[in-house]
């Protein structure tokens, strides 16, 4: 979700910035540190929040701790910066973090004006509309002189307002910054209707007062693709990102896991031994060890892994695989080869 924030002028300065940041070698100045610093959303179950421990868990996260254990062969090497919606970008141009795992839509204009690379997609989405059961709405046609809850600095504003128009339908928006403010007034009543990415709204969901009492309605409004970004200008960096996210994808395409991955160095299937490092200088091509895929998968595991341990079907969330699913099972998570 978002949208662009900055003017012209201020996003140029911004994207400058990034690209001399960038041009520091990410890889050298993560490893002078001992840790990648991540950024990640405030609090969304499911994707990246904080436990009763105060630990950091979530399908975000877990894209960090692979790519911290790809260079460090520890998935602890990681630091996180909590970070909102009108945050997140400045953050990652201006160098505070070295990747952006925060539920943001991959779009055209950050692709571009804001100067972002944007790793993969982690997640496809959707937005979505979620209501108090007792309003006995089943579709958002019949949202017409709803308020609605939505968060600035978000591309739901705008897909909320093309929605309503194309639909000739009015809507009051009842608008904040934080997503905290944005649960909080739903909770209270002070709209009829919230708006966000459908995975959004399953983790919200679950920390209202009553969480049985609401639903969420069955359209969705948009394209939502989820994924990380680093900043433009380091393709050393984008590489190992972009790389960290296909190992996952591909190890569940093979048949690779958390628990069979350092026998699978043994394997005869090259498309296997290219992967986990048993054959080939792939990593040694990027700045890391041949094993780096091995490492991640190891301590992480795979997409399949990650996806279920945060927001599948056993978890609160209890969201399907859909469009999430592998390729070969009617989904559109495919890996380009390591070869």
């Amino acid at each position: 979700m978002t949208k662009i924030i900055l003017s012209a002028a201020a996003g140029a300065v911004a994207l400058g910035l990034g690209a001399q940041v960038a041009s520091a070698q990410t890889l050298e100045s993560v490893q002078e540190n001992g840790y990648v610093q991540c950024g990640v959303s405030t609090g969304l179950a499911g994707f990246s929040n904080t436990d009763d421990a105060g630990d950091w868990t979530g399908l975000d996260v877990d894209y960090c701790r692979a790519l911290a254990a790809a260079i460090f062969d520890d998935p602890e090497a990681v630091r996180f910066t909590p970070l909102s919606a009108v945050e997140r970008f400045t953050a990652l141009q201006s160098g505070e973090i070295d990747v952006l795992s925060r539920n943001t839509t991959w779009t055209m204009s950050r692709d571009t004006d804001l100067g972002l690379n944007f790793v993969g997609v982690t997640f496809y989405d959707g937005q979505g509309f979620m209501v108090p059961k007792e309003l006995e709405v089943t579709s958002a046609l019949q949202l017409s002189g709803a308020s609605v809850c939505v968060q600035s600095g978000t591309t739901t504003e705008l897909n909320l307002t093309d929605y309503f128009n194309a639909n000739n339908m009015d809507y009051n928006p009842v608008v904040f910054e934080g997503l905290e403010e944005v649960n909080a007034a739903y909770n209270a009543g002070r709209c009829d209707v919230y708006t966000t990415d459908s995975s959004g709204l399953a983790s919200i969901r679950l920390q209202l007062d009553n969480p049985d009492d609401h639903m969420i309605l069955p359209e969705l409004i948009s394209k939502e693709p989820l994924g990380p970004s680093v900043r433009q200008g380091d393709e050393q960096w984008f590489d190992i990102a972009k790389w960290v996210y296909y190992a996952l994808v591909s190890a569940e395409e093979l048949g690779v896991n958390s628990e069979n991955v350092e026998e699978m160095t043994e394997s005869e299937n090259p498309d296997i031994r290219r992967l986990v490092g048993s054959e080939g200088t792939f990593g040694e091509d990027i700045g890391l060890e041949n094993d780096w895929a091995l490492k991640a998968i190891k301590h992480v595991g795979n997409y399949g892994e990650i996806f279920e341990r945060n927001v599948g079907p056993e978890t609160p969330l209890q969201i399907e695989r859909g469009l999430n699913a592998l390729y070969t099972d009617g989904g559109v998570q495919y890996a380009m080869p390591v070869r």
